[in-house]
């Protein structure tokens, strides 16, 4: 087949530049494709390779026709429908279902309205008659016209057209001439200076092909990482930095104990509300929970201790024992904080964690209900709220955040508990990008802290610093969906602390 496709390009080259050889123009590429008897879409190649070499030069053309639809072509051949009905009707009239059956339902229903508005026929109550005795067919000659290649008016065109009894076939072809190089045979040029030519002495009168140099090159594929991953490492590295461990978070399910429970954060409270959290059907509770610990901690919600009354409220184990997807990753610090209390004597640790949160919000430009979250906590004695200030400070700036304002704030395991504001220079405005405050006695004295320990933390999105190193005036248009791959192909490499 492939050995079939050469002989015919070869057969329409040599053509080519055999009739340019003794003429001017080929006018037609159709017509010469026809002519020679190759099929046009072969020819089309070969003049495009010619013109590479610019052994001919070439004209785009285009030609219109009109051409009869399979309905025309049966009028052509049979009549219009208006005159079948005409000559279907006899002197003395005919009635109207005999009519129909004689020619037909879809003649009738075409011919007989088209008849009656020529005033050919006259359709009464009880016969079909003729008005006239004899009548002209000048669909029937307009369409034999049209097959035939006969030039038409425009508006028996239009007349056609209207009735979709014509079509316009539309190609485009092309008319040749000689190139600035032409020549009654392509010579056939060499791409590489081979052992044979050295051995045959005939590289001399070698023609090489030309090696463009200007070319571009193709691009070389690779993979782009995404802006948050390199954020999340960057800031990976000034955990470590700073002296931290990283924390384990391959637990994207946790349970209501350890995600609210534990934290001193009431069952009552809105955030433990379906509107607010996605809560799992299977496994929907579960019963793997510490209970020495469990008792401690439903004392200090019902009756409170360490210098608190408590909520005053009935505590309900069933509720603690809801499976739901973290809210926070601070469901994770909570883990390892009841840990390190159990370990004996007291040592001091800085942990850490980014990864993924789950809450039940509405998207926007700066909400998602699936985000990534960083969260710092150090536990050590004597721990000041001046201590959370100057880290926060510290951390911050070496995300290249420099501008930082605190706002008080209230959440249930936190007192005193701060809000961190970021000047955003994209949106032109304060951007709220974490929470922060130390961890209340409730929580850490139930765990078995000593007196003197204290434990600060805060916690982030990812997405938000992202946001603003990268100018991201939508959340949307980083995670999710509709990232615009472009957008990681050619975001600039992450220089924390550089801006």
């Amino acid at each position: 087949m492939a050995a079939a496709d050469s002989d015919d390009k070869t057969r329409a080259e040599r053509s080519i530049l055999g009739f340019l050889q003794s003429n001017e123009v080929i006018s037609d590429s159709h017509q010469f494709a026809s002519s020679v008897g190759i099929g046009h879409s072969e020819l089309e190649s070969v003049i495009k390779s010619l013109c590479g070499f610019q052994l001919i030069e070439s004209q785009d053309i285009k030609k219109e026709r009109w051409l009869l639809t399979d309905e025309a072509k049966s009028y052509a051949l049979n009549g219009s429908p208006e005159a079948q009905v005409f000559w279907a009707v006899p002197a003395e009239g005919i009635s109207r279902a005999e009519l129909e059956k004689k020619v037909g339902s879809q003649i009738f229903k075409i011919g007989s309205s088209q008849a009656i508005k020529n005033k050919w026929v006259e359709i009464g109550k009880q016969l079909v008659s003729r008005k006239v005795d004899h009548v002209e067919d000048s669909v029937k000659d307009l369409l034999k016209n049209i097959e035939d290649g006969k030039m038409v008016d425009d508006k028996d065109i239009a007349t056609l057209k209207k009735r979709k009894l014509i079509t316009l076939q539309t190609w485009k072809g092309y008319s040749l001439k000689k190139g600035p190089k032409y020549a009654p045979e392509r010579k056939k040029v060499a791409t590489d200076l081979t052992r044979e030519h050295l051995l045959r002495g005939d590289w001399k009168d070698v023609e090489f092909k030309d090696y463009n140099l200007d070319v571009q090159e193709q691009p070389i594929e690779i993979g782009y990482l995404h802006p948050l991953l390199e954020v999340r490492e960057a800031i990976q590295n000034i955990f470590l930095q700073m002296g931290f461990e990283e924390m384990p978070t391959n637990n994207f399910v946790e349970s209501s104990f350890w995600n609210f429970d534990a934290l001193f954060q009431p069952q009552q409270h809105p955030a433990r509300d379906s509107h607010d959290t996605f809560f799992l059907k299977v496994p929907s509770t579960t019963r793997e929970l510490p209970e020495d610990y469990l008792e401690k901690v439903k004392q200090v919600h019902e009756i409170g201790g360490y210098g608190s009354l408590g909520y005053r409220y009935r505590w309900k184990r069933e509720e603690a024992e809801k499976n739901l997807l973290r809210t926070h990753t601070t469901a994770v610090s909570t883990r390892m904080l009841y840990l390190l209390a159990q370990k004996k004597p007291f040592t001091p640790k800085r942990y850490y964690s980014i990864d993924r949160v789950f809450r039940n919000e509405a998207v926007d430009r700066t909400h998602l209900a699936e985000f990534h979250q960083i969260e710092g906590v150090i536990c050590d004695r004597n721990l000041t709220l001046g201590h959370l200030i100057g880290v926060l400070n510290d951390f911050f700036a070496s995300l290249g955040m420099k501008k930082l304002r605190f706002k008080p704030a209230y959440n249930p395991y936190t007192e005193p508990s701060m809000e961190i504001f970021s000047y955003h220079e994209g949106l032109d405005k304060w951007v709220e990008v974490g929470n922060s405050g130390m961890f209340r006695p409730e929580m850490l004295r139930t765990m078995g802290f000593p007196e003197d320990v204290s434990v600060i933390a805060w916690g982030l999105s990812l997405e938000r610093p992202t946001m603003i190193l990268y100018g991201i005036n939508n959340i949307r248009d980083l995670f999710g969906p509709k990232v615009d791959f472009n957008l990681i192909k050619s975001s600039k490499i992450c220089r924390l602390g550089w801006q």
